[in-house]
């Protein structure tokens, strides 16, 4: 059974974004140096931070960042920026993304996941499509969701998956997050340790930044009665980056030896800034006038796009800032050239 349960005029996806991801086009490409971004297929059993120290002995530079972390267990498309490109990531972090994983109803851990003890069996005697369709519905649109005990969320200062390891597990506040699609797939009967019967359920996932797709199974199985945690799951699409184009760790090692051969030092291809922010914001060109304008901390006229953050590009196509309108005017929220030489 695949079916499909769409959150009607939800709108987390911009065409462009739809777009990009369909032809993968806006991300290929790249140079060896500079600036830029680096799309990595995570492995499972690393930390989102494993990756960055990886890339970073790779690259031969400190200044590299992820946007979006991604669970140990959790494998797929991590956007990590090298350089000027870690200014970006806050920004692409509040994209759209897309997962695919299972579910396994009758049991429940500590952790949500695959990874913590199990704490509660129930038996799956008997659960109706329509049952399960009804949950699934419930847990798609805009949604009040508590994220689980045990993630990076800071509480006082302290990572609650830290303190939950010191016996101090806190009560997460609930979060809006929007589920704009949420989609079942094959079901299929499992069996836990003791014999007792449970339900695998595969499921694919498109959601707002800061929906924990841990607590969506969690969630799922507290609706059904019979608890649930997510067994596998893989991040497909962070905004107009697909797992397609993402480079392994044994690529990115590989990329890194030849450079070495070839006596480049460090050194590993990257999509430059101007075209990772073309991928992910509306584009406006500037003038000339207006590009020296922004680089000296002026305001322009409002870019009327009605989007949050806008990438602004000089004439020769380099990107100068990211924008947003306030009060009519567009400000900058991150300028990325230097004022050129008067």
């Amino acid at each position: 059974m695949t079916t499909r349960h769409s959150a009607t005029g939800s709108s987390a996806t911009s065409g462009r974004a739809t777009g990009s991801s369909a032809t993968g086009s806006s991300v290929t490409g790249g140079s060896a140096t500079g600036s830029g971004l680096l799309i990595v297929d995570k492995p499972g059993g690393w930390t989102s931070h494993d990756v960055v120290a990886k890339i970073r002995r790779l690259a031969g530079t400190r200044r590299v960042g992820h946007a979006g972390t991604l669970d140990p267990m959790a494998t797929g498309v991590l956007v990590l920026g090298v350089a000027k490109a870690t200014r970006l990531l806050g920004y692409l972090a509040l994209t759209e993304k897309e997962y695919t994983g299972t579910v396994r109803l009758g049991q429940s851990t500590d952790t949500d996941d695959a990874t913590g003890s199990v704490i509660g069996h129930v038996p799956v005697v008997t659960i109706s499509e329509s049952e399960l369709l009804r949950a699934v519905d419930g847990l798609t649109g805009e949604i009040s969701q508590i994220p689980p005990g045990v993630s990076a969320i800071k509480v006082d200062g302290k990572r609650a998956y830290r303190l939950a390891r010191a016996g101090e597990a806190p009560r997460l506040a609930a979060r809006t997050v929007t589920v704009s699609r949420f989609d079942v797939g094959a079901i299929r009967p499992a069996t836990g340790p003791d014999g007792a019967g449970l339900l695998d359920v595969d499921i694919r996932v498109t959601c707002s930044s800061g929906t924990y797709i841990r607590a969506l199974a969690r969630d799922l199985g507290a609706d059904l009665g019979v608890g649930g945690h997510l067994t596998e799951l893989r991040r497909t699409r962070v905004g107009p980056y697909l797992v397609s184009q993402a480079r392994t760790i044994a690529e990115l090692e590989s990329e890194s030896e030849r450079a070495q051969a070839a006596q480049l030092g460090p050194a590993l291809q990257v999509v430059p800034m101007a075209e990772a922010a073309a991928a992910a914001f509306p584009r406006r060109e500037l003038s000339s006038q207006e590009a020296l304008a922004l680089w000296h901390g002026a305001k322009l006229a409002a870019t009327g796009t009605g989007e949050s953050t806008v990438a602004a590009f000089a004439p020769d196509g380099s990107l100068v800032a990211l924008l947003t309108d306030v009060d009519g005017k567009a400000r900058s929220l991150a300028v990325f050239a230097s004022a050129p030489a008067q």
